[in-house]
């Protein structure tokens, strides 16, 4: 089954739940900052695996220390409830 795009409210909802993530660009955006590179691939690497439990996979960049991770689920054409159970995976990973 398809997922479903929600709308502005649920989104709004949705968001408050999750600390320091924003909307950008009608994607779940955050950036998470590490101690070195190290850390930052081995969260990586926890992201990843989670991301493919779920089916549902980040846009990511990795420049040293810094992750940065936008969500959206491309089939719905905007954010899912996918998108904030992967956000919620993601802070429960960066602790």
């Amino acid at each position: 089954m398809a997922a479903t795009k929600l709308n502005e409210k649920e989104i709004a909802a949705n968001l408050a739940k999750l600390k320091g993530w924003s909307i950008d660009h009608g994607s779940l955006h955050r950036a998470f900052e590490f101690r070195d590179f190290s850390q930052a691939f081995g969260f990586m690497s926890q992201v990843a695996l989670a991301a493919e439990k779920m089916d549902h996979h980040p846009d990511w960049s990795n420049s040293w220390n810094k992750v940065v991770i936008d969500l959206m689920t491309h089939s719905a054409g905007g954010l899912t409830k996918n998108d904030f159970d992967l956000a919620a995976k993601i802070q429960q990973i960066a602790g």
